[in-house]
This record gives C-alpha cells, sequence and structure tokens, in this order.
C-alpha cells in the first residue's frame, strides 16, 4: 500500500474557469481475488488481443467506451507518445467484439516491475448492464495474474459510472487512496464534443 501525503488544505479548494476536477479512488489488490461466478460471453461475443492497433482506430473505441465518462487522455496525447505505449511489449490491449464490432476495452499495462495496472476498462453505452462487464472483469483478474505479480491495481474517479467504484471492490480491489485531479475541461478545449457527459455541469 502506497502513503501520500496530503497536499490540499481543508475546505474549499477553487477550481479555474473553463477547468474540471474530479475525486480519484486508488484501488489495489495485493493477491489474485478469487473470481465472482459469471456466465460466459455470450455467442457471438468474443475477446481478442490487439497487437500494435491503429491510432485511429484505437481512439475510436476509446472514444466509444469512454466519451460519456470523460475520458480524453488518449484522445489529446501525441501520437508518437501513444504509439510508444500501444507498441510496448509490456502492455497488453484487448478488444471486446460482437461479430465484427468493437463493444469493450481491456488494456493491462505491466511496464512497473511485479505490478499491473488496469489502465482502462469499459463497455460502449449499448452493452451495459447485460452482465459482460462482470466476465471481462474475469478475464481481466485471470490475465493479470499470469504474470509474476504482486500487485494489481487501478484508478476510478467521480466522472465515471456511479456504480464504478462498487463493481472494483466487489472485483476485491481493495482502496488505499484518494487524490484530486484537475484538467482543462476537453469539451471546452475541443478535445470533446460539448454534449458528452451532461452529468458533469459545463463551466466556461
Amino acid at each position: 500500500m502506497q502513503s501520500l501525503s496530503p497536499a490540499l488544505p481543508n475546505g474549499y479548494s477553487a477550481v479555474a474557469p473553463g477547468h474540471i476536477a474530479s475525486v480519484v479512488t486508488c484501488l489495489e489488490m495485493n493477491e489474485r481475488a478469487a473470481l465472482r461466478s459469471v456466465q460466459p460471453f455470450p455467442p457471438g461475443v468474443s475477446l481478442q488481443r490487439w497487437t500494435r492497433p491503429d491510432l485511429g482506430a484505437y481512439r475510436a473505441l476509446f472514444r466509444a467506451v469512454g466519451e460519456d465518462w470523460l475520458w480524453f487522455s488518449r484522445l489529446i496525447m501525441p501520437d508518437q507518445d501513444l504509439r510508444a505505449i500501444l507498441n510496448d511489449p509490456l502492455v497488453e490491449i484487448y478488444a471486446l467484439r460482437r461479430r465484427e464490432t468493437e463493444i469493450g476495452i481491456l488494456e493491462l499495462d505491466f511496464r512497473q516491475a511485479r505490478q499491473c495496472e488496469l489502465a482502462f476498462f469499459g463497455l460502449t453505452r449499448d452493452e451495459l448492464g447485460k452482465g459482460i462487464g462482470r466476465t471481462l472483469m474475469n478475464e481481466a483478474i485471470e490475465r493479470a495474474w499470469t504474470r509474476p505479480i504482486s500487485r494489481f491495481w487501478v484508478h476510478t474517479c467521480t466522472l465515471d459510472s456511479p456504480s464504478a467504484l462498487d463493481f472494483y471492490r466487489r472485483s476485491g480491489f481493495i482502496p488505499y487512496a484518494l487524490k484530486v485531479e484537475v484538467q482543462p475541461d476537453p469539451r471546452l478545449t475541443g478535445a470533446m464534443p460539448r454534449s458528452c457527459a451532461p452529468h458533469v455541469p459545463l463551466i466556461g
């Protein structure tokens, strides 16, 4: 478990106009969690390793999964930096497909020794609530712990789905730290449409 020194003062802290703030919860498991009982992926749905994906195709899936939750980091990252991550042999990227249509993403990052970060995990809007996410999480846990790791970790934030934190906790991840993240609002910078994430107030 990592310890973090407090940096923000008690009470309210102002956020600059044009920016968004979220509370980030960091979670980890230090041994493989027991897998929850789930149904296999339904007929026509499969998880496929995506080796050296095309940047445009990767970003299209990243946007399809994360647009409702203001996932923007990979949309604004310089191409050369993103390509270096996607082509790194210690980063495993999987596309969840319903026949020929991509409906989910799983990204496991092993670049830190004896650790795996669940870097990105999610389904497109139309696939939520069908139980597929639980099956995908079991796949994530199994694939992460096939390598010689001692820590599997993830973070989620208050911009994410309201069910995300509980989902990770039920999967065996234990919260260990809170952070506050402040970033320029991607809906105001042009990185994402202004209509994205209506649950997050747009303040110019």
